[in-house]
Order: structure tokens, then sequence, then C-alpha cells
């Protein structure tokens, strides 16, 4: 009788044990697919973008020597394209960390306090004139004080209650996020003329002319930024599933979520340096990862950093061709396509804000 017993196990249960690895790796593979395909097809329009604005560039011109188009190819539109990208990828990965995090698609840098903290920070440079003193490339330093600064208000406020809690920590982020705002405000109500102009344009996103020193600092930042994080993805598939899972699988749960906070907050805080908060990316982009590549973070991290810059790309070409030569603020086009995704996103899931 065990005998029989035996055999029936082996020729039922490790043939359906078998089928579900089978399954899991066919999964597995066919998401990868996925992301290969994805990572082509975000290429097309980050490589196409630094030629077309209000005159097409032909290839051919940006080896002339001494060609205007050239110039202009090499000057501007290609460090626009990369700062676009690097933006975009940037923001998408962070809200895609903050989102495993706490296990819900609408949390975002904003929802966080972080980008409020590095708009104060930006805003505060600008103010106070530091760019006589300092120079202009020390700007790229103000928003990331900011963004830290939100972060330790954040965090302090979070560990002031006993135990890390994640309702805690959200609320905490609203209310640093309404109070930074309002010294935006009083900020820009308190300067000149001109730098109150110069704050209200750059809070509403902008990538005209970066200057290229502060984008190589950025893709350096970002670039880091993501290296790190992507060792982390093991820990936040566990993170995404459960606190207490993660902990009970060996994570220390408080001290990932510190990391993973300070290089999102490092991030956010330099890109919003340069191109200024620019919402509602870190919110779209990981939603629709998510559903294209499943909710392994090893494929989900590449996935929104590609896609997110790809996004930034073509939303900055709008900006600069949709009503040329004028140019729109990258930010009203993301807010524009942000607002609608984001109801979609809440009453999709029933307004309880759940990972969808």
């Amino acid at each position: 009788m065990f005998q029989s017993t035996s055999d029936s196990v082996r020729r039922v249960d490790c043939p359906s044990l078998k089928g579900e690895v089978s399954n899991h790796k066919e999964f597995l593979m066919n998401n990868t697919t996925k992301l290969r395909i994805l990572m082509v097809c975000c290429l097309v329009p980050v490589v196409c973008a630094p030629f077309a604005g209000m005159s097409f560039i032909s290839p051919g011109e940006i080896f002339a020597t001494g060609s205007p188009d050239a110039e202009v190819f090499r000057r501007l539109r290609l460090p626009r394209t990369v700062a676009a990208f690097f933006a975009g990828a940037g923001l998408s990965v962070a809200g895609m960390l903050f989102q495993a995090m706490f296990r819900n698609p609408l949390a975002t840098p904003f929802t966080l306090g972080i980008s409020g903290g590095a708009a104060f920070g930006a805003s505060l440079y600008v103010y106070l004139g530091a760019g006589a003193a300092f120079g202009v490339s020390g700007g790229i330093w103000a928003a990331p004080a900011g963004a830290l600064l939100s972060m330790l208000l954040v965090w302090a406020l979070t560990r002031s209650r006993g135990a890390f809690s994640t309702p805690v920590l959200l609320l905490s982020g609203v209310i640093i996020n309404f109070f930074f705002s309002s010294l935006v405000m009083l900020l820009q109500y308190l300067s000149r003329a001109d730098d109150s102009l110069r704050i209200m344009h750059w809070l509403m996103g902008s990538l005209a002319v970066p200057d290229i020193a502060r984008v190589s600092d950025m893709v350096f930042v970002v670039l880091a930024g993501f290296v790190f994080v992507g060792r982390l993805a093991p820990a936040l598939d566990l993170l995404s599933a459960g606190e207490e899972l993660a902990a009970s699988r060996g994570v220390e749960v408080g001290r990932v979520k510190l990391w993973v906070f300070l290089a999102a907050s490092l991030m956010v805080g330099v890109i919003v340096s340069l191109a200024g908060p620019i919402g509602f990316v870190g919110m779209m982009v990981p939603h629709v990862c998510r559903r294209m590549l499943g909710r392994r973070h090893g494929l989900l991290l590449p996935g929104a950093f590609v896609l997110g810059g790809a996004f930034l790309v073509v939303c900055d070409l709008g900006a600069r061709t949709l009503f040329a030569p004028a140019e729109l603020p990258i930010g009203i086009i993301t807010a524009l396509l942000g607002g609608p995704f984001f109801l979609w996103v809440l009453f999709r899931g029933g307004g309880r804000g759940v990972m969808l």
C-alpha cells in the first residue's frame, strides 16, 4: 500500500509541480521578451527626437562642418533629448520604488513631499540670488538639498510615532508637501518681478536650453541610483507583497525603505533642479509597466527606466512643436495626460488606492 501511494505521488504530484515550474519559467521568458520589445520600441522616438523640431534636420547635416543645423543639433536638441530621457527615466523609477514600498499605485514623489521639498530648495536658491555667488551650476544641489530636508522631516515625523508605519509615512509626506508648497508661494510673492517669473516658469516644468554640465550631473545621479536600487529588486518584490512577508523572509524592512527613500529622493531632487517639478510621470509609467511586464522588479525597473525616458522625450517633442515657435511648459502636457489617468486608476481601484 505504501509503495502504491508513493508511486501515485510520483505519477500525479511531481508532474503537476514540474508543470507549475515550467509555466513560471515560460511566464518569465514571455515577460523578458516583452521587455526587449519595449526597449526597441522606446529607442525609436528617442533616436528620432533630436532631428525633429520647427524644422527637420537631416542626418547628413549633423556632420557638415560649419553647418548651423549641426550646431543646433549638437548644442540644443541632443542635450535636450538626453535631459528629457534621463529625467523621465529617473522620475519613473522613483515612482516605481514608492509604489512598491507602499503597495499603492498612486504613491508618487509628490505624494511623499519629495518634489515639494526640491521645489522649495530651488526656489530659495533663486530668491536669494545665490547664482551670483555660487554660479549657475550650484543650483543643481539646491533642489536635492530641499528634497533631502523634506525626506528627513517625513522620516522624523514617522519615527516619532514609534514603529515604522506606512500610513503615517504617507500622511506625513502629504503634510510636508503642502508645507513646502506654501513656502514656495511665499518666496514667489516676496521675490522681484523677474525672479517671480523665473520661479513660476520653472514650476511648470521646462527642458529649454539645458546646461550640458548640469545634464551630465543628472545623468550620473540617475544612472547611479538606478544601478543601486536594481540590486534591491528581490527585496522590493517581497515588500510589494507585504511588509510582514518580507520581514519573515529576512528582509530588513526599515533599512531597505530608508535606502530606497534616500536613492529616490536624490534622483528626484536632481531632476527637479534641472527640469522643474514635472508631475504624473512617476505615477503613469510604473502602472503601465506593471500591466505589461508583471510584478517582478527585476523586469519592472529597466522597463520603467526606458519607457519613462521615451515618454518624456515624446512629451518634450510635443512641447516644442505643437505651438511652435512658442513652447509649452512640459509640465502642462504631462498634467493633461496624467489627470485623466489618475482618475482612471483611482476609480478602477474602487477608490481604495490598492495595487492594481
